[in-house]
């Protein structure tokens, strides 16, 4: 491989390599991808939810392969206050969910992206590419190769290996990407997060039976609160097929001011009264801990391509969390497809340059994901805010204790008592500020 020069190379086999990798594989564009685990997956941390259909598009009609990688379909949404001893959750489930291609399907990325490598594999198989194109595992890229300020291969083994173009999907922990000066050295942490998560199992019926499952549905729930004893922040819980990934997105920046430990949140977190009720007898079979964006723009690189070069997924820091959804894999899946589409279009006109190369960035401002992303930076910074996490999930939950209460007196009318719970909690100004900050965000 060393003398051979491949039309692109990927770094990272998390999902935006991989995307990126079977759309050359259909093209027949010889590529290496590089990934420095031991398989793709190996070193990969999140159990949570694939959105969209972009999944559809890579292995069609992925929910009828008995092994596919996904875990279960979501048809379930809910999202949940909590103060010290309560919860509020705004639920929704609809059968409209259960058709494919799913809105979102739960995964475990040791399993899906080892699946997802297996399929890219499967497509270099049946090209015409099969002799030139490879899938190296447990390899480090330890610089990239620039010559007259363009990026024309990378380093990994001791040995150098050329391309016309390399893509960048090397994580959050993007050393690559700062290399050649698109990231500044340090991303401030008021921009970054800690997640910590657990996976627990259970017996498959008593799951099903707990959250009211049926054959593969599945349910996300987010949660804001008194979970986080202050931190800013929020948890989430994903049914698997016989799991629970549950855990917390904590602002790395607030957790360093206030000096508390990831893993004893994530205990207070499960010992909520509300939590504890869902997860008992859960046995633990994973625990990990990665580190996040928290979707603020200004996290990302200053650009996502220069000459030779194109930044893809967390390396990109394209995340967003605005209250909706956290939508991260998505977005690695979408630029891993973009990414591949503009080297495409680079090797027909045979121009590798940044003049070139921009159509990418061009590409992900046209698409959902930097749209969703600029649309949404109010909410994002909102949702940080120690209001969204301290005062509003109390006032949600108390207004739901007093409007729930039934005792033998005359029961006050819903006005009357939103405007007591306004009153020990804020100030009807303050909420109409609030509100209205919201509904712009939104």
């Amino acid at each position: 491989m060393e003398a051979e020069r491949f039309g692109c190379i990927i770094v990272g086999g998390g999902i935006a390599g991989l995307s990126a990798a079977m759309v050359l594989a259909r093209h027949e564009v010889p590529f290496l991808l590089i990934e420095r685990g031991a398989y793709s997956g190996a070193k990969n941390v999140s159990g949570g939810v694939l959105w969209g259909t972009d999944l559809a598009r890579l292995v069609p009609a992925y929910w009828n392969d008995p092994n596919a990688g996904f875990e279960r379909f979501v048809n379930h949404r809910r999202l949940t206050f909590l103060d010290e001893q309560s919860a509020f959750s705004i639920d929704f489930k609809s059968s409209h969910y259960d058709t494919p291609p799913y809105m979102g399907v739960t995964v475990l990325r040791a399993v899906f992206d080892r699946w997802l490598a297996d399929k890219v594999q499967e497509a270099i198989d049946r090209s015409a590419c099969a002799e030139s194109s490879f899938l190296a595992f447990d390899v480090l890229v330890e610089r990239l190769l620039v010559e007259d300020g363009r990026v024309v291969g990378v380093e990994a083994g001791g040995e150098r290996f050329y391309a016309d173009c390399v893509i960048l999907a090397e994580g959050v922990n993007n050393l690559l990407t700062r290399q050649i000066g698109l990231q500044a050295e340090y991303v401030p942490a008021d921009h970054m997060a800690v997640g910590v998560k657990e996976v627990l199992r259970f017996d498959r019926r008593v799951l099903e039976d707990r959250f009211q499952l049926s054959e593969r549905s599945g349910m996300a729930n987010e949660f804001i609160g008194a979970i986080t004893d202050g931190v800013e922040g929020g948890g989430f819980l994903y049914t698997n097929r016989t799991t629970v990934s549950i855990g917390l997105v904590l602002g790395m920046a607030d957790l360093r001011r206030k000096r508390k430990k990831p893993y004893e949140l994530l205990d207070r977190f499960k010992a909520h009264p509300v939590v504890a009720d869902m997860i008992r007898g859960g046995e633990v079979v994973e625990y990990s801990a990665h580190v996040v964006s928290t979707g603020d723009m200004r996290a990302m690189p200053r650009e996502l391509y220069a000459d030779g070069v194109l930044v893809a997924g967390e390396a990109a820091n394209l995340l967003l969390n605005a209250g909706k959804a956290i939508q991260g894999m998505d977005f690695a899946m979408h630029s891993g497809i973009l990414a591949a589409e503009t080297v495409l279009e680079a090797r027909r006109v045979g121009d590798f340059s940044a003049a070139t190369l921009r159509r990418y960035r061009e590409r992900l401002e046209q698409s959902y994901v930097l749209q969703n992303m600029r649309n949404f930076q109010a909410a994002v910074r909102l949702l940080h805010e120690p209001v969204m996490h301290e005062r509003m999930p109390r006032l949600v939950c108390d207004l739901g204790r007093e409007f729930f209460r039934v005792e033998n007196r005359p029961a006050p009318k819903l006005r009357q008592i939103l405007r007591e719970v306004v009153r020990r909690h804020s100030s009807p100004l303050e909420l109409l500020k609030l509100t209205y900050r919201a509904w712009k965000a939104l």
